[in-house]
């Protein structure tokens, strides 16, 4: 049976552009796993990943206007958040090349012997290796940032893992030229294009997570397909890490205090945060609790004011306008949900942004009521309004992991004064990235960000974004009493690559 075409489809229009390629074979699938994983040692020197890296950045760079073109034909994003998402990701390629120079991510420890200590110390020498093969599913909604060349692959070509990457439906034209410009990179120093693979197809995205050769794999999308791929990695005959990132609301809690000083600001705020990118950021304000009485009112008045004001807008594709239709009309027919700026669809194409009110008894205990704290992709949220401190607290605590929580706070609380401290204290374990007076949308790329959370936000405890990344790809290994001209350079008491390391004890820069 032939495979099935792989069409570039335009959501403006929902008509097919042009056939970009065919579905891949199992044996297709096979074919690119082994090439990858027969690359894994080209990738051993850090200089030359560093180097692709760097070479990579400057490929797309100097393809930037055909991609974005491409991007936008298959996305609808628009150029200049294109050329921004673009600019990130090259960026991050780079961030990452310097991390391999630095080569502390390789967390080289030396213990010489010790035979005073209790129990005596042997000579131990440890330091993290590539774990392999890594399998990366490419998101709709970044279609540079989490797609063929965005961190996982970044990060895990950074820690010398070869990747084979599922490229996501809604832009296979983009990533066959994305992962054109990363092969060629490749070439420049060396290494075989296949320790950059591309398939195609659902059944070649579950093939890959099976193949024996794959040692890990990073995935950016649905709580249901995420899921599903999970599970796969677990009940392999050798199971294999699985860092994915699912579903999050990014609950949002603002204070009475918060609501009196300053409504209008936080209402055209969340309105701005909401409505961006026409909501399909996994850091989307989904649910929002904001206290009931005069200054939530205005707060909501001065929502309802900016996202009436917002025009409608084209989706991923027509699979996500249906769902966000469905999804949002589901939520309103519920008993006592309210819709001051009512969404759902646009015209033929396009979709109308929204919110919903609720009060917060309807949520502080299991009903009918669940399906709002289910995420909703699109330009939508979800206001709660809520009578005290008890009602807010009741609701946060039915809440599933987040990728993000925030608090607005007013100044004085802010300060030091009243509940500031209680309620960081509150949203700290439901998400991985707590902020205060600020929104969720945009995650910057840094040594110190953390893109992940509690389950189902993601699936491990690491980050897909900023330097910590590269950690997923890793798997520490420890020598005992090997002889000195046996151990890898990494280990060498005389330090011939010059990396920072723990030696007896000591940090040594």
């Amino acid at each position: 049976m032939a495979a099935a075409p792989v069409w570039s489809v335009d959501p403006r229009t929902g008509k097919q552009r042009e056939q970009v390629a065919v579905e891949a074979t199992a044996q297709e699938v096979d074919a690119a796993v082994r090439a990858a994983h027969a690359a894994r040692g080209s990738l051993a020197d850090r200089a030359v990943r560093s180097a692709f890296l760097r070479s990579a950045a400057a490929g797309l760079e100097a393809a930037a206007d055909g991609l974005i073109e491409t991007a936008d034909a298959e996305t609808a994003l628009g150029p200049v958040r294109l050329t921004g998402e673009l600019a990130r990701t090259v960026y991050q390629l780079r961030a990452f090349a310097g991390i391999v120079d630095e080569g502390a991510f390789l967390d080289v420890i030396v213990d010489h012997p010790d035979d005073t200590a209790t129990p005596p110390v042997p000579d131990l020498r440890r330091y993290k290796v590539p774990l392999g093969v890594v399998a990366v599913y490419s998101a709709s909604n970044f279609p540079f940032a989490f797609s063929v060349a965005g961190g996982d692959t970044a990060s895990a070509l950074a820690a010398g893992c070869p990747v084979v990457v599922k490229a996501h439906p809604d832009h296979p034209a983009l990533s066959e030229q994305v992962a054109a410009v990363l092969r060629r990179a490749a070439a420049e120093h060396g290494i075989p294009e296949g320790a950059v693979g591309l398939v195609h197809g659902f059944e070649a995205g579950v093939e890959l997570i099976k193949h024996p050769l794959v040692a890990a794999a990073g995935f950016t999308g649905s709580v249901r397909g995420g899921r599903a791929l999970f599970d796969a990695a677990a009940a392999r005959p050798v199971p294999i890490p699985f860092h994915g990132e699912l579903g999050s609301l990014n609950p949002v809690l603002v204070t009475e205090a918060a609501a009196a000083e300053r409504p209008e600001a936080i209402g055209s705020g969340l309105a701005g945060s909401m409505t961006l990118g026409v909501g399909q950021f996994c850091v989307k304000p989904g649910l929002v609790l904001v206290p009931s009485g005069d200054a939530g009112d205005r707060l909501l008045k001065s929502l309802a004011d900016a996202v009436g004001g917002t025009a409608a807008g084209v989706l991923l594709d027509h699979r996500m306008r249906d769902n966000f239709i469905a999804g949002v009309a589901e939520r309103a027919q519920l008993p006592g949900v309210e819709t001051p700026v009512t969404p759902g669809a646009g015209g033929e194409h396009t979709v109308s942004a929204g919110f919903l009110t609720v009060p917060a008894s309807g949520l502080t205990a299991e009903g009918a009521y669940d399906l709002l704290l289910e995420e909703c992709f699109g330009p939508v949220t979800v206001v709660v309004r809520y009578a005290d401190d008890g009602e807010a607290t009741a609701v946060l605590s039915r809440l599933p992991g987040n990728l993000t929580a925030t608090v607005h706070l007013s100044a004085g609380e802010a300060a030091g004064e009243g509940q500031g401290a209680r309620i960081l204290a509150e949203l700290t374990p439901l998400a991985g990235r707590v902020l205060v007076d600020a929104w969720p949308t945009g995650v910057a790329v840094a040594p110190a960000q953390h893109h992940g959370g509690p389950y189902p936000a993601t699936t491990s405890t690491s980050t897909s974004v900023g330097g910590t990344a590269i950690e997923r790809w890793l798997r520490p290994v420890a020598y005992q009493n090997a002889p000195e001209a046996l151990l890898p350079p990494e280990l060498r008491d005389d330090n011939p690559l010059g990396l920072p390391r723990r030696f007896n004890g000591r940090l040594e820069h």
